[in-house]
């Protein structure tokens, strides 16, 4: 019999769908105490993950087996532990693909319409014009990391009549994408893009990928989105790019230091959406992360190693 520790919260349902696929495994369920903890060195699946969890579970005498994360970034998680322990890391990929995607649209749109500046301006009781606005119909969007999340990201823009460019690893083609290409040919992307849409995970290969350089390649009309991780970033690149016009304004959801400082100047410009790494948040993500856990759960009731959204852990992602 094995053991399972989720240190995610499970609702009575939860609890049920995994006892109906693993029925003679122990299943042990974070709630207000912290008796879970003493449970963590024997639990062969971990749910979740956690300073605890890593204090206990990479102890040579330790269970562990598998790792189930609760979200799609692993980059703060022991990865070269687990490849010397042999445990296998499933993430969360494709629950985020929807809120996402909408998110990065609301973005673009809210530039194309200057609907941000009337938000502002609503706030002041400023009856003002928001001056010339544009469209995204007809205009190219260029996606930088075309995952889960860039697949539903090019299917909306596609919707809009956008033609859309993609920058994946491998260069293979997506049927949403109108011209697909590897890494060693970003800047002609970031050079005809009226959008450039950052989705990457955060590695060693992507640290600050967007640079000084890569800005200047940018129009200086384009808007540059980032949904993927602050870090892959120079944030005061982007912030100096902002302001001397380089390109001509940004939406942020994510930031090279999380809260964002006070201090930080893309506060107070006008040409910058922020919201605070929410755009993954959903009424819908624990359900949908259930679902991904279930089914890797009953392909390990069978003997088998999970196989969905296996996390290569050299490659970081």
């Amino acid at each position: 019999m094995a053991k399972i520790v989720s240190l995610i919260k499970l609702t009575d349902r939860d609890q049920e769908q995994i006892r109906n696929v693993v029925p003679d495994w122990e299943l042990i369920s974070k709630d207000d105490s912290e008796a879970y903890v003493s449970q963590l060195k024997e639990a062969a699946v971990v749910v979740g993950w956690s300073q605890a969890a890593e204090e206990a579970c990479l102890v040579p005498e330790a269970k562990l087996k598998w790792v189930q994360a609760w979200g799609a970034g692993v980059e703060k998680m022991p990865l070269e532990a687990f490849a010397t322990k042999g445990v296998t890391l499933t993430n969360a990929s494709g629950v985020h693909a929807y809120p996402i995607s909408e998110t990065i649209l609301g973005m673009m749109l809210m530039f194309a319409r200057k609907l941000h500046l009337s938000v502002r301006y609503q706030a002041e009781k400023s009856w003002r014009s928001t001056d010339a606005l544009h469209e995204i119909h007809g205009k190219t969007a260029g996606i930088i990391g075309v995952g889960a999340i860039g697949e539903e990201t090019a299917k909306l823009a596609k919707a809009f009549g956008m033609r859309v460019l993609g920058v994946r690893r491998s260069g293979e083609p997506s049927v949403h994408v109108d011209r697909m290409v590897g890494i060693q040919e970003l800047d002609e992307v970031l050079e005809q893009s009226d959008y450039v849409i950052n989705t990457l995970p955060l590695t060693n290969s992507t640290y600050r990928l967007i640079g000084r350089e890569q800005l200047r390649r940018m129009r200086s009309t384009a808007i540059y989105i980032n949904i993927g991780r602050g870090a892959t970033t120079d944030e005061q690149a982007l912030a100096e790019a902002l302001s001397n016009g380089t390109i001509a304004g940004a939406g942020l959801d994510v930031f090279e230091e999380e809260p964002l400082s006070e201090a930080s100047p893309l506060w107070e410009m006008e040409n910058v959406i922020i919201t605070p790494h929410n755009s993954g948040s959903t009424v819908h993500y624990h359900e949908r992360a259930m679902q991904i856990f279930l089914r890797n759960l009953r392909e390990a009731a069978e003997g088998k190693k999970p196989s969905l959204n296996v996390v290569d852990l050299k490659q970081q992602y």
